[in-house]
């Protein structure tokens, strides 16, 4: 089950679902261990090949090369400039990159009916608003003074991920 709350965007003066999540992040070791239930490896092997995907991935991107994992997506680098630019083609240099970045593109994939759909959204998502009811003590009853540190100039009825949202309900992390 996932989770959203009720968000309003100053800028279009309207409301959207935002999505919710909840707890602490799963870790490597706990994905190691599901990996490895009914396989034929050992959780500790699978443990030792998710944590050297990272420095082996960014090998390659400060190659200049894109990385794809099969079923899941494409990682590559950006860079980014914050202002700086120049007034000539010729001043452009790579003194101008203060920062670099991992972005992400999802695997897509299209279905019998021709739809298209994101890699890692193929299991059915039902949402329950936060808060609610139904949602078996993983969420209070009124999450209103819940903050969110998402920009409210985001995109219109874009949900997003990220920051700190507070505290709910068991004490599990509220983040949006």
């Amino acid at each position: 089950m996932a989770f959203f709350k009720k968000y309003y965007a100053k800028i279009s003066q309207k409301w959207y679902p935002r999505s919710v999540t909840w707890g602490k992040p799963v870790s490597t070791k706990q994905l190691a261990k599901d990996l490895a239930n009914g396989r034929t490896v050992t959780a500790a092997d699978i443990y030792a090949v998710l944590a050297g995907l990272s420095d082996v991935m960014s090998l390659y991107m400060a190659q200049g090369r894109t990385v794809k994992l099969d079923g899941v997506g494409t990682f590559y680098y950006t860079a980014n400039t914050s202002k700086n630019g120049v007034d000539s083609e010729d001043k452009v240099s790579a003194k101008q990159i203060n920062s670099v970045r991992v972005a992400f593109i999802p695997e897509r994939e299209k279905t019998e009916s021709g739809a298209v759909t994101r890699a890692l959204t193929q299991h059915e998502i039902v949402w329950e608003l936060w808060g609610a009811e139904k949602s078996k003590g993983k969420a209070s009853s009124d999450n209103s003074s819940s903050s969110s540190s998402g920009s409210e100039s985001s995109t219109e009825g874009n949900s997003g991920t990220g920051g700190d949202g507070g505290n709910a309900g068991d004490g599990d992390d509220l983040h949006t």
